[in-house]
C-alpha cells in the first residue's frame, strides 16, 4: 500500500487497507473487526490530521466505554493500520491487564447445560443443529472451521482444518462419526461439507448463532452463556480435566500461544470459591457456637 503523505483517514484509505487484510489472510471475523475499530476511528478523527495527541485522546475515550480487553483490540486494529501507514508515531501502547485466575461464572457453559441444549434441540426436530453442536463441542472447533467437516473426513476419521495459513488434523470420535454417518445418508449428501444450508452454502457463525440463541427458550439457560464459541470452550475445558496438558491442548485447538490456551484452563469463579472455603484459613468457630465476641449482642 502506498503511504499517503498527510494522515487523514478516508474511506478509500480503508478499503485499500482492507485489501491487504485480505491479501495476508485473515479470517474473515478479523478482517470485520479491525475495520469496524478502524471505521469507528474515521468518524472520531472527522477528517483531522491524525497524530499522537488524537490517538491518546481516543484512548482515553475507549478506557471509559469499553472493557479493557475490548479497548486493546480496538488498540491493535489501529496500531497495525499505523505501521501498515508509516504513522509510526501515532502509535499507542497497550493497556496491561492481570491475567484472569478464574472464568467469570455468566459466561460458563456447563457440561450439563450444553447437554440441555442437545436435548432441546432434538425436541424442537432441529437435527442439523443438534448435530452441529455436537461436532463443534466434540472437535473443538471454531465455527469458521465447520467447513472443513466432510462426508470423506468423516469416513476417514479425521479433518485437515486450514486456517491463518496453518494446517492442523482434528480427529473424529468413533461415536461423532457414527452420528454424522447416518446425518448424511439420510440428507442424501454425499460429497462436500455436512452441515450446509438450503442454497448448500457452508454454515456460517450467525445461522448457528441465532439458532442457538433460540434454545434459550427451551431451557433455563442464561442466553449470555449461548453462543457457538462457548462449545469450544467447553471442549477445551473437558478435555483439559482430563489430561492436564495445555501443550497438546494447544496444538488441538490450534493456539499458536500458550496464553491463549491458559483461559481454558482455569476453574470458573464457582470453583475458586469453593476451592477457597475448603482452605480453612478463617477461624468463624465462636461463630459457629453463638459465642461472637463483636460486641453485638
Amino acid at each position: 500500500m502506498r503511504k499517503t503523505k498527510s494522515r487523514i483517514i478516508s474511506e478509500k484509505v480503508l478499503k485499500d487497507y482492507q485489501k491487504v487484510l485480505i491479501e495476508e489472510e485473515k479470517s474473515g471475523n478479523t478482517v470485520s473487526q479491525y475495520m469496524r475499530a478502524l471505521e469507528d476511528f474515521r468518524r472520531y478523527a472527522d477528517g483531522r490530521a491524525v497524530d499522537k495527541s488524537m490517538t491518546l485522546c481516543y484512548k482515553a475515550t475507549l478506557v471509559k466505554a469499553y472493557r479493557p480487553s475490548s479497548v486493546n483490540a480496538k488498540l491493535s486494529a489501529l496500531n497495525g493500520f499505523f505501521k501498515r501507514m508509516g504513522w509510526y508515531e501515532c502509535i499507542v501502547k497497550l493497556l496491561k491487564i492481570q491475567k484472569e485466575t478464574f472464568r467469570p461464572d455468566h459466561l460458563v457453559l456447563t457440561k450439563k447445560e450444553y447437554e440441555m441444549l442437545i436435548a432441546a434441540a432434538k425436541r424442537l426436530g432441529q437435527k442439523r443443529l443438534c448435530f452441529a453442536m455436537q461436532t463443534l463441542c466434540s472437535m473443538g472447533l471454531r465455527v469458521s472451521e465447520l467447513k472443513f467437516v466432510t462426508v470423506e473426513a468423516v469416513r476417514l476419521g479425521y479433518a485437515d482444518v486450514t486456517l491463518k495459513g496453518k494446517t492442523r488434523t482434528v480427529l473424529l470420535s468413533k461415536d461423532l462419526r457414527l452420528l454424522l454417518s447416518e446425518y448424511i445418508r439420510e440428507q442424501g449428501i454425499t460429497t462436500g461439507c455436512v452441515f450446509v444450508t438450503k442454497n448448500g452454502k457452508p454454515l456460517d457463525r450467525s445461522n448457528i448463532c441465532r439458532d442457538m440463541k433460540a434454545l434459550g427458550d427451551e431451557t433455563e439457560i442464561v442466553r449470555s452463556k449461548i453462543f457457538p464459541h462457548n462449545l469450544r470452550h467447553l471442549f477445551a475445558c473437558v478435555y483439559y480435566e482430563e489430561e492436564k496438558n495445555a501443550n497438546h491442548l494447544a496444538d488441538i485447538m490450534g493456539h499458536s500461544s500458550l496464553d491463549t490456551t491458559r483461559i481454558y484452563t482455569l476453574g470458573s469463579m464457582e470453583e475458586e470459591m469453593e476451592t477457597l472455603n475448603k482452605m480453612g484459613l478463617v477461624d468463624i468457630s465462636d461463630f459457629r457456637l453463638g459465642r461472637s465476641e463483636s460486641g453485638n449482642g
